[in-house]
């Protein structure tokens, strides 16, 4: 029960949720000169919990849409391959929902009715995602919903609660660190694609076609650089060197994009752009700490 609880979390996913309040506390400690550890520690462990509840959600409810299927390339789904009861995959997606508002209470209390608003959302599209009268997922906008919530409203978030203020810098940051994260979707989308198509799943990917599902791939990593030159206009340049690995390995990722055929290869697309996203936040927090250190 254990191993196939865990599979069902997708733990490869994961830096989507880590990456945000990492280089959120970061930015609040580059502002301000400090940062609150406990709430950092709950922003992050309630960031990775609703994570985990959108998979656990997001597999019970492909199964039973008929999502996934014998054809699929990407990684095992324990609902559709019989390792857990549907019911139990949606148990324990409450179940991490409930350890979120665990969590949140602390941040409430520090940060007042913001958080419960970002909390009540996210929570419900935790679900929504892929359930629910409009699947964000189904309706092409899981690309939109993943720079929204896993870039600026986790990014803006964190350093909200971490200053007590909203601040230009956490939604350029927040826009970097979505559109990184959003590169992880739109590759696994197109691998996925043709499946997709066959089961009613209209993911970009899908309505697009392939080659517009490359340049969106190509605009993601391109956007997440461009964004960068703001930091000139805000009069923090050096953190523009953070797009350094977007210049290396997102090209090579980009390159991948455009040559490589759709299907079970474009794995190693996915653990290179969730490489991507994590080689980013540290090197925006090396950045950060050299030049306030010199």
């Amino acid at each position: 029960m254990i191993r196939p609880l865990l599979l069902a979390t997708r733990p490869k996913t994961l830096p989507a949720a880590v990456v945000p309040v990492w280089a959120g506390c970061v930015l609040a400690w580059r502002l301000t000169g400090g940062w609150h550890p406990g709430l950092a520690a709950c922003t992050l462990l309630g960031a990775v919990f609703i994570q985990i509840a959108t998979n656990l959600f997001n597999d019970a409810i492909d199964s039973a849409k008929g999502a996934d299927t014998a054809a699929r390339t990407g990684p095992r789904r324990v609902t559709a391959s019989g390792l857990m009861s549907p019911r139990a995959v949606m148990a324990a997606g409450a179940v991490f929902l409930l350890f979120t508002l665990a969590v949140g209470v602390p941040l409430y209390l520090a940060a007042g009715w913001p958080i419960l608003a970002i909390g009540a959302v996210s929570m419900y599209l935790s679900y929504g995602y892929t359930g629910g009268p409009f699947p964000l997922a189904y309706r092409g906008m899981g690309e939109l919903f993943v720079v929204l919530f896993f870039g600026l409203v986790a990014v803006a978030g964190t350093v909200f609660v971490q200053t007590g203020g909203w601040h230009v810098e956490a939604l350029v940051l927040g826009g970097q660190v979505g559109l990184l994260s959003a590169v992880l979707i739109s590759i696994n989308n197109l691998r996925d694609r043709v499946e997709d198509a066959g089961t009613g799943k209209r993911t970009l990917a899908v309505r697009g076609g392939p080659k517009l599902a490359r340049i969106i791939v190509w605009v993601e990593i391109k956007g997440a650089i461009a964004l960068g030159l703001l930091w000139l206009w805000l009069g923090l340049p050096f953190l523009f060197a953070a797009t350094l690995p977007l210049w290396t390995l997102g090209l090579r990722i980009i390159w991948g994009a455009f040559t490589m055929p759709e299907g079970p290869g474009m794995n190693r697309l996915l653990a290179m752009a969730a490489a991507q996203l994590v080689v980013f936040a540290l090197f925006f927090h090396l950045i950060s700490w050299w030049t306030a250190a010199a």
